[in-house]
Order: structure tokens, then C-alpha cells, then sequence
């Protein structure tokens, strides 16, 4: 866990992001809305356009890609202030080592970074796992409720929901504030 190195992707490096995201999609299908069938036909262009509207942030173990999340800066959800931290990867033999909370501290310090407020997080109420993750790290659940998309399920037959948790960037949390 010690050589894992978490950074900001630069927006000339929309390939290493294409790749990480291609790879999540085909890796856990159920845990994302798009498909990486979907995604694998989009241009470059489209990749890059996606890498100035969100910040994207990976985990490496040398040059291994090891994981990701983003955080939108404000034109994914209708609260002042807020960012929404969304499409959390983490490698299977990685998952419970610590890789996803040092992506999710990083992604607090950049929201920090850009005047963020708070950053939402959207968790499948039915993930229990992805719940206590998210609150042991400080996010907070709310009211806020909506369908999950399920791909494959007609909308009738689709009986899961996420629900909005919510993490304050005023109070750091015990999260370091530089970069």
C-alpha cells in the first residue's frame, strides 16, 4: 500500500483515462450506468471534452493503474457548492487495502482545492459494502432518494435506488489539506 501513488490526471491524459474507465466498465458492469460498449465507440474528442469537465483521479502502483474516481465541479448536481464524487474503481485484488480511501481523500483535498463545499456521492441503498465505505469516511446519508439505473432491467422491474450521502469540505475530517 505504501507504493501506491495517487495524482490528478492532467487533461492531456485523457488515453490513460480512457483506459482505466474502459477497463472499470468491462471489470463491474453493475456498479456504472454506461457500458463499455457505449464508451469504447466514443471519438477522442468526446474523451477529452469528458476530462475538462470533471477532475479524474488514479491510484498507481508504479505504472499499474490500480484505480479511479472522479469529481464534478459543480454542473453534475443542483445543490450551491457542491461536486459530485462519482465512478469509484477500485481492482478487485485491491478492494479493502486501502486504495479507495486514499482516492476518496484526494478527491476531498481537490474539491477543497476548487472552493467545493461538499462533495456528493450517489450509493446504491441495497450496497451495503459501498455504504459503510462512504460513511466511514465521513459522508452522511440524506432523504435524497432516486432510481438506480440498472442496465438490462426494464424501469418496472428495476426496484433498487441510491440514495444521496453527502461529505463536508469545510471541516477537513482528518483528510490533510495540501496537495
Amino acid at each position: 500500500m505504501n507504493d501506491i501513488r495517487v495524482r490528478v490526471l492532467d487533461e492531456d491524459e485523457w488515453a490513460t483515462y480512457r483506459d482505466v474507465r474502459l477497463r472499470a466498465l468491462r471489470e463491474s458492469p453493475e456498479a456504472f450506468v454506461a457500458s463499455a460498449e457505449e464508451e469504447e465507440a466514443f471519438d477522442d474528442q468526446r474523451w477529452k471534452d469528458r476530462m475538462v469537465r470533471s477532475r479524474r483521479i488514479l491510484a498507481q502502483d508504479g505504472d499499474e493503474v490500480v484505480g479511479v474516481v472522479s469529481v464534478g465541479t459543480g454542473h453534475r448536481t443542483n445543490i450551491p457548492g457542491a461536486g459530485e464524487l462519482f465512478g469509484l474503481w477500485v481492482e478487485p485484488p485491491r478492494r479493502g487495502s486501502g486504495v479507495a480511501r486514499r482516492l476518496m481523500e484526494k478527491a476531498a483535498r481537490v474539491g477543497r482545492q476548487v472552493g467545493l463545499k461538499q462533495l456528493v456521492y450517489w450509493v446504491g441503498t441495497d450496497n451495503g459494502r459501498a455504504v459503510a465505505f462512504a460513511s466511514s469516511f465521513g459522508f452522511r446519508p440524506t432523504d435524497d432518494r432516486r432510481p438506480m439505473r440498472i442496465r438490462g432491467v426494464d424501469d418496472e422491474d428495476a426496484n433498487s435506488e441510491e440514495m444521496m450521502m453527502v461529505y463536508p469540505l469545510s471541516d477537513t475530517g482528518g483528510v490533510p489539506t495540501s496537495l
